[in-house]
């Protein structure tokens, strides 16, 4: 066990850290760990091939499948989504959203659950049961005659709804569902065979289950607490080595030409201090030069984070099967690269 993984091995004690770490600079693994359940009940534990869940951490995904549309000359980042999108109507949006203001979160349009003024996401199901949102179209109800925020293009704000209306777009264009355009356009080439778009009752072998604590310290399954299947804003399950030839495949263009691959990874707005978004992607700056690319997600028994540093060419993956968890590992090896 070298230092990096003995600072890490503390910390998931200290914490009950449950999931796996997976950190490498280039094709030299660093840092490699497996901690806790991936079923509670039957004391399975997790290893290096186990599936998790990653929230919003699949925003990427959805991005590159619309960069992908724009290389095929199907659409282009400043096309007019009404001029698009015609299978599903939202009658109060602007007719002037474009892709690149949808994509950088500066659309305006209405948010089914807004991350920035709501904290509980178990408490949207109770009017709309999640076992029914199997699909992308069963999350339009949700926000469709809701008015437009603001003027589009005025600010960033975090915005799930508006990765669905990407999905939805994808659908469209390439006459596929999401996940399936999803698998074969993006986890296949990168050789990304244990990952996929799983529904929560009928998970494939060696899926982690997300786990909730309650305040007395017990736990139950967030099975009834996020969609069954996820989707366009988020849901896919990966492995830690699925992620890392992910990053490979952006990196290496398999997904994307250089332009498209640039242009995913442009720091296109501005969120906070040395915080910028790009396509789909966080994008952390110093001394104006781009110090990390990285994604997270976080619902209800799942937290993610994973992020490329290009100067030094290390990737670090870090998954976990609890509402929290991840973050706290993330950032120790971020201090210490």
């Amino acid at each position: 066990m070298n230092p990096l993984e003995t600072y890490i091995e503390t910390e998931a004690k200290q914490n009950d850290f449950s999931g796996v770490v997976l950190a490498k600079q280039y094709d030299k693994k660093i840092a490699s760990s497996c901690h806790g359940y991936a079923n509670k009940s039957d004391k399975r534990e997790n290893n290096i091939h186990t599936r998790f869940g990653i929230a919003s951490g699949c925003k990427i995904f959805t991005a590159i499948a619309v960069c992908q549309l724009v290389e095929r000359g199907l659409i282009s980042f400043e096309s007019r989504l009404s001029d698009y999108l015609k299978k599903v109507e939202f009658p109060l949006f602007s007719s002037e959203i474009t892709i690149h203001q949808l994509l950088t979160h500066s659309s305006g349009i209405p948010d089914y659950f807004d991350e920035t003024i709501m904290d509980d996401f178990e408490e949207l199901w109770k009017t709309q049961p999640m076992y029914t949102l199997r699909q992308l179209e069963d999350f339009v109800p949700m926000f469709r005659n809701l008015p437009m925020m603001w003027t589009p293009g005025e600010r960033f704000h975090y915005n799930n709804a508006g990765y669905i209306v990407l999905g939805l777009l994808v659908e469209e264009l390439s006459g596929m569902s999401f996940s399936d355009y999803v698998e074969l356009h993006i986890f296949k080439p990168c050789g990304m065979e244990q990952s996929g778009y799983f529904t929560l009752d009928a998970l494939p072998a060696n899926c982690a289950l997300g786990y909730i604590e309650e305040e007395n310290g017990s736990w139950r399954s967030n099975i009834y607490s996020i969609p069954v299947k996820g989707g366009a804003d988020g849901g896919a399950f990966v492995t830690a080595p699925d992620m890392q030839l992910f990053w490979n495949g952006l990196m290496n263009h398999t997904l994307l030409n250089p332009v498209l691959t640039s242009l995913l990874l442009t720091p296109h707005i501005h969120v906070n201090g040395e915080g910028y978004y790009g396509y789909g992607v966080w994008i952390t700056l110093r001394e104006e030069k781009v110090f990390k690319y990285h994604i997270m997600g976080y619902d209800p028994g799942v937290s993610f984070r994973s992020a490329i540093y290009p100067a030094s060419g290390e990737t670090v993956v870090v998954l976990c099967n609890a509402s929290s968890g991840a973050s706290q590992i993330f950032n120790l090896i971020d201090k210490h690269l």
